[in-house]
């Protein structure tokens, strides 16, 4: 089958299409034929190893993983023993970061994995960035508890974090300020945003509003910078370490003193996370943002215009099989 393969650690040029081994599939697993998935922050960070911490679970001088790709959405091709939920022939999507090998013709995942039938109506191409970004916006949202009338900013409100934040938070009600550049403001504001701040005019962090949570989708502020933003029991919560590797250690520190706080939760990835989306994907509540699609043989052009951080959304790779 053909595959994006890499032997080590690099830029996006260690990639490289090449044909290889079909894998088999086991019991309890089913085998995918993938038609579609996605090139996000994940897959870039695990194939440069950066940070370097990566190497300390996916290999220290080479990588155990030679096939990224975490989220998909394809066809079940076969079935192993024991395997009672689906059937080959089914469509599926979902999101696998225990094995990855989403970048290849054919995938194996366990019937336990994350993964639902894709939505009526939705092609592969739309079902596929379903999971990635938005299993990060839900563990936010659900960890802070946040519920309806409650006043929100999301920072970096077009990334695939951010864009389904937006949608998330709007379903429950909240009222919600979106912080995005220029060129994307009417695009937030379809997405269910009430006020929306144009970053490149002004500084969001200067805004005399006060919010419930601040939701930093993106990791590239501060709760320093924030704080001023939060109501005095408000929530900072962040997405990723930060430049100091701050957030960790402040969601364990400032709780301890009964005001404004950082959380950095931690997403889960089960059937019931796939199903959820689902779900808000079939009722018209979530809908992936889609910024660019490129096919498999294309996947290094993918990587590199991921990695410029200018991505709306989601980068789609569509994967076209020969027979």
């Amino acid at each position: 089958m053909k595959a994006a393969v890499r032997a080590r650690y690099g830029p996006p040029e260690v990639v490289r299409v090449a044909e290889v081994d079909k894998p088999a599939v086991k019991d309890g697993e089913l085998l995918i034929r993938v038609h579609a998935t996605t090139v996000n922050r994940t897959d870039c960070a695990l194939r440069a190893a950066k940070p370097f911490i990566w190497r300390f679970s996916t290999g220290l001088v080479r990588p155990k993983v030679t096939i990224l790709g975490n989220e998909f959405a394809g066809e079940v091709a076969e079935i192993g023993g024991g395997v009672s939920s689906y059937q080959v022939g089914d469509r599926v999507f979902g999101y696998n970061d225990a094995g990855f090998g989403a970048h290849a013709e054919y995938m194996p995942i366990s019937q336990d994995g994350a993964l639902a039938l894709v939505p009526a109506g939705l092609t592969y191409e739309e079902a596929a960035p379903g999971t990635e970004g938005s299993h990060y916006a839900l563990s936010l949202i659900s960890a802070a508890k946040i519920r309806s009338g409650q006043d929100v900013l999301v920072y970096g409100a077009t990334g695939a974090i951010g864009s389904a934040a937006v949608q998330f938070l709007k379903g429950l009600g909240a009222r919600v300020t979106a912080v995005c550049e220029t060129r994307n403001l009417e695009l937030v504001r379809s997405l269910g945003a009430d006020q929306v701040v144009d970053y490149t005019a002004e500084d969001f962090t200067k805004d005399e509003r006060r919010y419930d949570v601040v939701i930093d989708a993106v990791g590239k502020s501060t709760f320093g910078r924030c704080r001023r933003l939060l109501k005095p029991r408000g929530i900072y919560l962040a997405s990723d370490v930060g430049p100091l590797w701050q957030n960790p250690i402040l969601a364990l520190t400032t709780p301890l003193f009964g005001g404004r706080k950082v959380m950095f939760p931690l997403p889960k990835n089960d059937p019931g996370m796939a199903r959820h989306f689902q779900g808000l994907m079939e009722s018209g509540q979530f809908r992936p943002v889609i910024d660019r699609r490129y096919p498999l043989d294309e996947i290094v052009e993918a990587h590199q215009y991921v990695e410029t951080g200018q991505k709306t959304g989601n980068v789609v790779i569509t994967v076209t099989h020969s027979a």
